[in-house]
């Protein structure tokens, strides 16, 4: 019973990358290179990020929220925006479309998220023997992970490789993109600030994320249309 929690949980929280995969046109161009490469960039990222966390914050006592500290966390994060403008535009792709490359490369960029942060809690954890929904709710939350990864990616690609956008766009774009970018901080108030818990924070980042997919889809539709 208990492996098949794991089984169960495992499928939720990865199962979605590979049908997104699978069901999109991504596959047909094959663009798993894409989304190889962009995890490694990932990965190198969560490193750097981990180096300056260790170097730069403070060992706290206290679960409270502290401004100053999730401030430095927040200016860390952004070290993800800079990874990921290297994933976009630096890498070497296949000639694929603009709109194939940043799903390709916010696929690769979540799926190596979920697998660094809850691979090891849900093998040590959801085989325990007692049932909890706190793997489950990982697993959604991972779900919302891959769609703000993937919007990211759609805003990362406007403001650095599509460069006839119109211009009353630009500053919604650069918005949305920290709004994503900050996400964690963001996550961070709510549970310490002020005191929500996991599953009310994980159906606001679910809400969050569709509302993000939407912006962005419309953005990327509104830059794609020929300019008059």
């Amino acid at each position: 019973m208990t492996l098949f929690h794991f089984f169960n949980c495992a499928i939720l929280t990865f199962g979605p990358h590979a049908v997104y995969y699978s069901a999109t046109p991504l596959s047909e161009y094959d663009t798993l290179g894409t989304s190889i490469k962009a995890a490694v960039v990932y990965l190198a990222t969560a490193l750097v990020k981990l180096i300056c966390l260790a170097t730069f914050l403070k060992v706290s006592e206290s679960d409270s929220f502290d401004p100053y500290q999730e401030l430095l966390k927040a200016l860390i994060g952004f070290i993800d925006v800079a990874g990921l403008y290297f994933a976009l535009a630096q890498l070497t792709h296949r000639n694929i479309s603009q709109n194939h490359k940043f799903q390709a490369v916010g696929l690769g960029w979540a799926f190596a998220d979920s697998v660094l942060h809850r691979l090891a809690p849900l093998w040590v954890g959801a085989r325990g023997l007692e049932f909890t929904w706190d793997y489950i709710l990982q697993g959604l939350e991972a779900n919302a992970n891959l769609v703000l990864s993937i919007s990211l990616a759609a805003l990362g690609s406007l403001m650095w490789l599509r460069k006839n956008k119109p211009k009353t766009l630009i500053p919604i774009i650069y918005v949305c993109a920290g709004i994503v970018a900050t996400m964690p901080s963001i996550t961070s108030y709510l549970r310490r600030g002020l005191g929500w818990h996991f599953p009310k924070i994980v159906g606001f980042e679910l809400f969050t994320s569709l509302v993000m997919a939407f912006i962005s889809w419309q953005l990327f539709s509104a830059c794609q249309r020929p300019s008059l």
